[in-house]
């Protein structure tokens, strides 16, 4: 009975390691290329849920980008709120793109919109 009661637990606990990877994985900059580039276009919509907070940006070549910003904390940190860009606002993207060319997708260190810099990242800015 004893060993019953301690299969379920471990399991469970393999489980949460799993899960724990993952969300490790997705969040960590594994998937971003090393290089820094820069991406300018327009805010499509803005959002702030979890597991973090998004952007959509239309590029002048009319591809719509995804713009991972920094976890909550981080990207409260910068100043960015769900007040600071709305759609239609011009922004200016400093991070890294996805290793997947076919993925139109960037984690940001620093965002520009309106003039104002937010750091998502800062001990991660290149200025090279």
């Amino acid at each position: 009975m004893h060993r019953r009661m301690l299969l379920p637990g471990l399991s469970g606990t393999v489980l949460v390691a799993a899960l724990a990877g993952q969300a490790l994985a997705h969040h960590g900059w594994e998937w971003a290329e090393d290089k820094q580039t820069e991406l300018s276009g327009t805010i499509q919509a803005v959002s702030m849920a979890p597991p973090h907070p998004t952007l959509q940006v239309k590029a002048a070549d009319g591809v719509v980008w995804q713009i991972d910003l920094g976890n909550p904390n981080q990207t409260e940190r910068s100043g960015f709120t769900a007040a600071s860009a709305k759609p239609g606002d011009a922004i200016l993207v400093l991070g890294n793109r996805h290793k997947d060319p076919a993925k139109r997708q960037m984690k940001a260190v620093r965002i520009t919109v309106a003039g104002k810099a937010f750091d998502m990242y800062p001990e991660r800015i290149r200025t090279n």
